[in-house]
Formats: C-alpha cells, sequence, structure tokens
C-alpha cells in the first residue's frame, strides 16, 4: 500500500497532534489568586473578596475536573477562608466559623466525565441524587456505608470517611453486564453504540459530532462505521463490505424505503429530528428481517413514552425544517416534521457546491461543453420530505401507531437556442418520490411477553423526461414500485436465560417498468410481482452471569411464483472473556428478490440510472449470501479497540446490477463476488477530548464465469479505508477534525488511444482486462462545529458549521472511456468529488 502526504497527515493527526492538546495539571504551589480567577473562567463565575483576606496564600491547585463545590471545599481546609455562594457571586472571608462536618465527593466515569443522576443511598434508605457534575455531600453522623447505584455502572459500596480532608472522588466503573443491549457507548461519537447483538444502535436525540456533519444525519454517521462507506460519497449508493446499495435494508417504522437520498445522494432523506433509535447490523442479522444479502437500516421513531410537547425550526444552507411533538393526553401524542429545500429561490454556496457535484457529467451539463451550437440551460431543483406519527396507548399494555412518510426530489431542466427562424426551447425533468403509511399495535406483559401486528405499504416511482435539440426527440422513462404486506411477531421468555422470538410475514411487491419515445411508435412496458411468505424463529440466552449470549435464528422464505422454499440460518454469539474483553462470532445467510440494474447509463438524464426490477428466477435469480465474521473488542481506562475478520459470498448478481461502463456494459450475464477483510478500530478518550482510528481492507472479486477473464475486482473494491477524528466537547461547545482516505476505485482502460471500427462502421472502446488498473487515492479533511446557548428554561438556540474538503483536494471518484461522437476518438471522463464546499446550521427548539 502506498502512503501519500494526505494519508500519513491523517496518522499524525491521531497519534501524534492529539496527545500534546492533553496536557496533564502543573503540580506546583502558586498564588491563591491566580487559582480563584482560573475557578472563576472555568466556571462563570464571579468571586468577592478583600485582598487582605486572600493575601500570602499559596497553595496546588485543586484538579481541573473537580467540580465547584469540591474546589472551595479543598481551598478551605488548605487556607482556612470560608465561602457563602449566592448564585453565580461568591463572597471570600477569612476566619474559620464552627461547621458541621459533612462528607462530601464527587462521581466520575473510567475517563473522569462527571455522572449525573447517580442515586445515593443513605440512613433507613433515604436517597438524594448527584447533579450535573457529579457532586454531592452529607449531614454529619450518618452510617459508615453509603450504596450508589446508577444505570450501566456496577453498584458501589461506599465507606464513609470523616477524617478525610477533601472531597472524595469517586469512580464508577462502566458494566457492561447490567445493560441488556450495550457491549460499548460512544462508539465513535455520543448516542452511537455497538450491540451485544452484533448491532449499532445511534439515538439522534443523543447524538453528538462527526467531521463533516451538523445534524445526525444516519445515512451519513454510518459511513463512519468500519466496513461501510460509499464510493461515490453519496447516501444512495452506500456499501457495506463490499456490497451495493440495493443489497441493503432500510426500513423507517417497518416501512421499506427505495429512495434514501435527496439531492440524488449528496443529503440523506431522512429528516435528521427524527429516529427515537436506529439499528444497523452487517452481519449476524436476527432472523425477523430478510430480502436483502448485506445490511440491515432498521430506523424507528417510536417511542415507549409519550414525549413532552416539543417544538423546533431550523435552517441550514440549504433548508428548513420544523418538527413538534404534542402531547395530546398522558395517553397520547401526535408527531409531526416537515423539510423543504429553497434551492429553486435561493443559490447559497452549499447548493452551487453540490448541483456542480450531482450534475457533472450527465445531460444537465454536458450542453455546456458544445461548440458548435450557441445552447443556453437552465436547472430548478427542489426537494422536501415529511413525516407524521399518531400514537395511541391503551389500558393493559396494548399501544397503536400511525406512521405516514413522503419524500420528494424534482428537477426541471431547460435548453434552448437560437436558430436562424426562431427560438427552441426544450423541458426535460426528473420526479423521484416515494409515499408510504403503515399501522401498527403492540402488547406489552409484566412477564416480558410482548405480541405485536403491522399492515404496511409504500410506493416509489421515478419519472423522466428527455427531450433533445439536437435530435427532436423526447424520451419517457417510469420505474414504480408497489410494496406492501404484514408482519405478525411474538416474544415470550421460556425460562430465565432463554427467550423466544417468533414471526410471520407476508409480502408483495410489484414492479412496472416503462419507456417510450416520440420518434418510434412502438413502446416498452413490463410489469412483474412477487409474493413472500417467510416464518422465523429464534432464541436467545444468555448465562446467569450474563458473560454469554447467543441468538440462533432460522428463516424460512416462500416465494408463490417461483414455487421455491428455502431456509436462511443465523447465529450471533458474545462472550465476556473477563471485564475488559470479549469475543463475537456472527454467520448468516440471507437473500433478496429485489435489486436495481442499469440499462443504459444516460437512463433518467443521467441522474438516477438505476431502476428496480424483480427477479424472474431465469437471467434475473434471486441473489443468495452467505457470510461469517468473528471479532474481539477491548475496553478499559477510556480506550476502545475492535477488530473483525469477515468472509462474505453472494450469488446471484447481474452485469446490469453492478453498473459496468466497460466491455460488459450492456451484456446480460450472472455471477457471484466474495470478499473478505478486516475492519479495525481504536479509540481513546482524554477528558473532555477523544479521538478515534479506524481502518478496513477488503479484497472483492467478481466471478462470470461466461466472460473471457471470469475473475477480477469488483467495481465497488476500495481495499484500504482510513478514517480518523478529533473531538473536543467543552459543556455546550462541539468541535471535530477529521479526515478519510482510501485506496483507489478499479476502473478499465482502452488498449490503445485509437477506436476500433466494427463492421457497421462505427467507432467502439478496445479495452484491456477488466479493472486493471485503479484512480489515484481520496483524500479528504472535514471540519464541524456545535454551540447550543440555552436562551431560557427548556428554550435552546443550536448554531452549527461544517466545512467538507477543508482543504479543496480535487478527488477522481470514477473515470470511464467513451468515443466523442464529433470527433469519434476515444475520450477519458472522470468523475470528481465534491469541492471545499461549507454549510452552516441554526436551530431554535423549544
Amino acid at each position: 500500500m502506498r502512503l501519500n502526504t494526505g494519508c500519513i497527515l491523517s496518522i499524525l493527526l491521531f497519534f501524534l497532534i492529539v496527545p500534546k492538546c492533553l496536557g496533564q495539571d502543573e503540580k506546583k504551589s502558586i498564588e491563591l489568586k491566580k487559582i480563584l480567577i482560573d475557578i472563576a473562567e472555568k466556571h462563570k463565575i464571579k468571586f468577592s473578596y478583600l485582598e487582605e483576606d486572600i493575601f500570602g496564600h499559596s497553595i496546588f491547585p485543586p484538579p481541573g475536573t473537580m467540580p465547584l463545590k469540591a474546589k472551595l471545599v479543598y481551598i478551605t481546609n488548605r487556607t482556612g477562608l470560608n465561602f457563602k455562594q449566592s448564585s453565580n457571586n461568591i463572597l471570600i472571608f477569612s476566619g474559620r466559623l464552627p461547621q458541621k462536618k459533612i462528607f462530601c465527593a464527587y462521581l466520575t466515569d473510567e475517563i473522569g466525565q462527571p455522572i449525573e443522576n447517580a442515586v445515593i443511598q443513605y440512613r433507613n434508605q433515604q436517597k438524594i441524587v448527584t447533579g450535573t457534575d457529579g457532586y454531592f455531600e452529607l449531614p454529619q453522623n450518618l452510617p459508615d456505608t453509603l450504596y450508589i447505584d446508577h444505570l450501566g455502572y456496577q453498584p458501589l459500596k461506599v465507606v464513609t470517611d470523616y477524617n478525610e480532608a477533601d472531597c472524595q472522588k469517586i469512580v464508577l466503573i462502566l458494566d457492561i453486564l447490567m445493560l441488556d443491549e450495550i457491549v460499548t457507548e460512544r462508539y465513535l461519537a455520543k448516542g452511537i453504540s455497538k450491540l451485544k447483538d452484533g448491532g449499532f444502535s445511534i439515538q439522534p436525540k443523543k447524538f453528538g459530532i462527526l467531521p463533516g456533519l451538523i445534524e445526525p444525519d444516519v445515512l451519513l454517521a454510518m459511513q463512519q462505521l468500519p466496513g461501510i462507506g460509499s464510493i461515490d460519497e453519496t447516501v444512495s449508493n452506500i456499501n457495506v463490505r463490499g456490497g451495493t446499495h440495493d443489497q441493503n435494508l432500510f426500513l423507517w417504522n417497518g416501512i421499506r424505503l427505495f429512495q434514501t437520498g435527496h439531492f440524488f445522494g449528496l443529503i440523506s432523506a431522512l429528516n435528521p429530528n427524527l429516529g427515537h433509535s436506529i439499528k444497523i447490523y452487517k452481519n449476524g442479522t436476527p432472523a425477523l428481517y430478510g430480502d436483502s444479502v448485506s445490511s440491515v437500516v432498521n430506523i424507528s421513531s417510536r417511542s415507549n413514552e409519550i414525549g413532552e410537547t416539543s417544538a423546533s425550526v431550523g435552517s441550514n444552507m440549504i433548508s428548513a425544517d420544523a418538527y413538534t411533538n404534542i402531547k395530546l393526553s398522558e395517553n397520547t401524542g401526535v408527531e409531526l416534521s416537515a423539510r423543504r429545500s429553497f434551492t429553486d429561490v435561493l443559490d447559497f454556496p452549499t447548493y452551487n457546491k453540490y448541483s456542480q457535484r450531482i450534475f457533472q457529467n450527465t445531460v444537465v451539463t454536458q450542453l455546456n461543453n458544445s461548440t458548435d451550437v450557441n445552447y443556453k440551460s437552465d436547472k430548478e431543483f427542489y426537494f422536501y420530505d415529511f413525516t407524521g406519527q399518531f400514537h395511541q396507548k391503551f389500558k393493559g399494555g396494548n399501544t397503536l401507531y400511525f406512521n405516514i412518510i413522503g419524500i420528494n426530489n424534482n428537477l426541471d431542466f431547460t435548453e434552448g437556442t437560437i436558430t436562424e427562424t426562431n427560438v427552441v426551447t426544450k423541458l426535460s425533468s426528473l420526479d423521484q418520490q416515494t409515499l408510504g403509511g403503515n399501522i401498527a399495535w403492540n402488547k406489552n406483559w409484566d412477564d416480558n411477553k410482548s405480541i405485536g401486528l403491522s399492515l404496511y405499504g409504500s410506493r416509489y416511482n421515478v419519472d423522466a423526461t428527455n427531450a433533445s435539440i439536437e435530435s427532436n426527440q423526447v424520451t419517457r422513462q417510469h420505474n414504480e414500485i408497489f410494496d406492501a404486506g404484514l408482519n405478525f411477531t411474538f416474544s415470550s421468555p421460556l425460562t430465565r436465560t432463554i427467550k423466544l422470538n417468533s414471526s410471520y410475514q407476508f409480502n408483495t411487491t410489484s414492479i412496472n417498468n416503462r419507456d417510450e419515445t416520440n420518434l418510434v411508435t412502438a413502446s416498452t412496458e413490463i410489469s412483474e410481482n412477487i409474493d413472500i411468505h417467510a416464518l422465523s424463529g429464534e432464541m436467545e440466552y444468555h448465562t446467569d452471569g450474563n458473560n454469554l449470549y447467543t441468538r440462533l435464528g432460522m428463516r424460512f422464505n416462500y416465494i408463490t411464483q417461483f414455487d421455491m422454499f428455502y431456509a436462511e440460518p443465523r447465529l450471533q454469539a458474545n462472550y465476556l472473556i473477563n471485564g475488559n474483553w470479549q469475543i463475537e462470532v456472527l454467520a448468516e445467510q440471507k437473500s433478496q428478490s429485489l435489486s436495481q440494474v442499469v440499462e443504459l447509463q444516460n437512463d433518467f438524464l443521467g441522474i438516477e440510472k438505476r431502476r428496480w426490477t424483480l427477479a424472474n428466477n431465469n437471467d434475473i435469480p434471486v441473489q443468495k449470501s452467505r457470510q461469517a465474521s468473528i471479532g474481539a473488542t477491548y475496553k478499559n481506562r477510556g480506550w476502545l479497540i475492535t477488530i473483525d475478520n469477515f468472509y462474505k459470498k453472494v450469488n446471484g448478481i447481474t452485469t446490469g446490477g453492478q453498473a459496468f461502463q466497460d466491455q460488459h456494459e450492456g451484456l446480460q450475464a450472472t455471477g457471484s463476488y466474495t470478499v473478505y477483510g478486516t475492519e479495525f478500530l481504536i479509540q481513546k478518550q482524554f477528558q473532555d477530548f477523544y479521538a478515534w482510528l479506524g481502518y478496513t481492507w477488503n479484497n472483492n472479486r467478481y466471478n462470470f464465469k461466461d466472460f473471457p477473464t471470469s475473475s477480477f475486482p469488483s467495481n465497488f473494491q476500495i481495499a484500504h479505508t482510513i478514517n480518523s477524528a478529533v473531538v473536543y466537547e467543552w459543556k455546550k461547545l462541539e468541535l471535530a477534525l477529521g479526515s478519510r482516505w482510501f485506496s483507489g476505485r478499479p476502473y478499465t482502460a482502452p488498449l490503445s488511444n485509437f477506436p476500433v471500427y466494427g463492421n457497421n462502421g462505427s467507432p467502439a472502446v478496445s479495452y484491456s482486462q477488466p479493472n486493471a488498473f485503479h484512480i489515484g487515492s481520496f483524500m479528504q479533511f472535514n471540519f464541524s462545529a456545535n454551540y447550543t446557548l440555552q436562551i431560557a428554561e427548556k428554550y435552546n438556540l443550536q448554531l452549527g458549521l461544517s466545512i467538507l474538503n477543508i482543504f479543496n483536494r480535487q478527488n477522481i471518484i470514477n473515470r470511464y472511456y467513451r468515443i466523442n461522437p464529433e470527433t469519434e476518438n476515444i475520450e477519458r471522463v472522470n468523475t470528481y468529488a465534491l469541492e471545499r464546499t461549507p454549510n452552516a446550521l441554526i436551530k431554535f427548539s423549544f
């Protein structure tokens, strides 16, 4: 692997810059006045005192991580000075007054962060809780023993020591066993956790900050996880362990999403205000989920409780949004969100950069390169999305949900020219939209037994009209999906350590593809339908000490149209070796009957050129995958190290689904790909700083037995990927600087610079071995900052700033060759990544 300067800088960012920022407090005796000035600045308070009272006092400064009240006790014990606090003003005066002896302490976790709302139990079950700084104090004459408890930490028994001169520092140890699901809290950022069932959880409401992000965009955030990326930096082309985007299953409240991006992939189609929990599975997927051979992204905005009424309005440099949660009663709630771009009215720099990136090398921009005709073109683009949820709780643990979601992208493109006789204009357009809804009922019993039933349906369609001035041809294309079904789930504990989960699912999917043109009387239209019945069952088992957790499942599928029956086993096991080490084994078999194909590179204006199609058990088979992985996690004193080794094979892929732009373009063949590799993450937290470095290596190869060269690198192979970040969090301020480097994707080069001519006299490119060359490596530095200002109780103003590609590096993310229709020469076409792109956010929450 050749490491360029950018890659070296990325590594230095993690290993050299961070430690220099994290110096320890100096331990030397200094004047009390200087100490008070530092304390006042850090805690935003004001001291009042007489100079003669503090003159002559020189002490070692208290540790910077101490809460304010503990620092005051620390100073009192060394100087004899007394303090009286009123709001943010603290009066200092001399003369030791008779004091009641107190026991004071403050709680932190293993990396020094204060622990809020920990329960301190003393004398006859009396309780107090710690404040935001982790501080607490108790009156005199108490028992010798206190009991401290907090969810997620090991309970602690403390013996009170009234002879201790200062407030005690008590460290609580994170208990990975006390939580049913979480193995690792704060994986890359606040709000991201690694789960014991092999998946990852993202909670947008608790989300911290990642480089380049100013909002909790789940589809952009998940690309920071090892093994997940995007070969063209979009959310509509997410590649998980070498797979294509259509091999991922995206669910929103049980509704399958076929459209995941705005701006044709540069922005997530999911409103960042939503999402109470998001789960991502790369392997070891629960048997409940089917119809995907790669990952599962399950987004749920359903909360178990009726939240308090709240709202927010905000805007960035692309769109404005609004969100509200309305508590109608103790058992009834409504949640609404809406977002719309203003790119059809205002052109901020962010829109201009996005526009340059997404429309390059398409019919929308290539007209500007014409030298023969005086073409003029103009485009108008906008998007919107909305969601709605009604939540009703009934007696007996019954809950009812209604959900609706809508997503839309719209592009109108006008081109015109002036001829000798008149003005000629043509209007082209692209409309991409999703509309879905469901109704769900759940019932929970006190003994952890639950049952659920949901009915859902969604419609996705993309329509394009391409009107050409040169040929006077008008082409209309249409791709529509209707997906509907029902889910029935049942979960019940069999014993104290064994739980059984089962489900029945029915799904029907219809697809309509239509193409027509004004110069040809005939049009093509294909309609397809598939019905799938699925029955799943799995057993969860954990030992009494919770050192072992395992889930063994099986999913049975039956496709009515093909009379095809097959089973898919699933396995997940997590074993805790000691308090710091865990090992994990995951395995699965999965399948999918729905996929995206590219028939022609200029379909749908060349922007959304993929169309959905169904398996026909012939030239488009049902795709099937096998995957296994083994990994380990180490966590201790702010360090987190994870490593995963995986093997994955997918059969039944088609050439159309792999978006070839070489000698294989237009061919119809089926084959497979095999990918194996390693994913590694190291993360360290130093009080207000934390940093991480992730590395992924994989080998991804095709096997098409009908091709002259049957085995060659995949179009989606990224052999090496390095992500790194340094994050600083202080009170309401968050700063993140990170880098992303990966080796270039493969491409096929021509054998010579001159075309070859076939029997019909048409020029063509003669290609060399497929994917034998690689584009130069990708390197990008990103920055983001967030600051939250509390205006009043429950009134917050959030300000954010992000800069993508800080150094404005010109990264090539795709390369192919084509014949220039005017000169008949071979020309190389490069697609470039985003240039330096700023964005800003303002959001008011109340």
